[in-house]
């Protein structure tokens, strides 16, 4: 870190800037996830970054219009130890350590030490304190909001209990086809796989692919040449 550096707080267009390329949404820079000294870190690579902020995406201008402009705003994340150097300890690892040498090099490695802003972080914590004060003035509540929530915890029950029925039922239907058919048959197969909740339960029921089954492929469109040739 260099002495002005060290001698202040990063400004306020740095910290934006930081926020930016933190932030995929904004920067189009995509992290990836490491451990650094036992803790889970956010990592990035030099030239990555060079990339997200020199070409413009979705007719969107670029931050930057050179990479050496780009480079220096990232040189003082370094300097002001809001992004850290690091080596991984293999190529196929997750564990990073920091490198003694602090200046960038595009196929170096950097972790995020910046964790975004903690505006809701903040936010959150009134909202866990609102929510015990609130439980534990209950008694004091008006009679309509004390049924009213009573209601509303019966049906969040209901649908809970609904789902695990539902699971159940799905689960005895495949077991069931398993011994009768080659595949399993699942109602509702997308209910547990990471969709939006109308996808959840769309299509109705599917039945299980085999294992062993392979997409068509060149082999078999090479195939049907053949026997077009003949």
């Amino acid at each position: 870190m260099s002495a002005d550096a060290a001698a202040q707080s990063p400004s306020k267009e740095l910290l934006e800037f930081a926020d930016y390329l933190y932030k995929p949404a904004k920067s189009g820079l995509r992290a990836r996830e490491g451990v650094l000294n036992g803790r889970r870190v956010q990592f990035f690579k030099g030239k990555s970054a060079l990339n997200a902020l020199t070409k413009g995406e979705d007719n969107k201008p670029a931050k930057f219009a050179s990479r050496e402009e780009a480079v220096e705003w990232i040189q003082d994340l370094l300097d002001f130890q809001l992004v850290v150097r690091c080596d991984k300890e293999g190529e196929a690892s997750r564990q990073m350590r920091i490198n003694p040498v602090q200046s960038f090099e595009e196929e170096a490695y950097y972790a995020w030490l910046y964790e975004g802003s903690q505006l809701m972080i903040i936010l959150g914590g009134i909202g866990v304190v609102a929510v015990v004060l609130a439980g534990v003035m209950f008694p004091l509540w008006p009679a309509v909001l004390r049924n009213g929530t009573w209601y509303l915890s019966m049906l969040a029950l209901g649908l809970l209990g609904l789902l695990f029925v539902t699971a159940i039922i799905r689960l005895i239907v495949y077991v069931v086809t398993v011994l009768v058919a080659p595949q399993g048959l699942w109602i509702f197969p997308n209910l547990f796989e990471d969709v939006g909740f109308f996808e959840s339960f769309v299509p109705l029921y599917g039945w299980e692919q085999p294992k062993d089954a392979k997409p068509a492929t060149e082999d078999s469109g090479a195939d049907a040449s053949e026997k077009k040739i003949n």
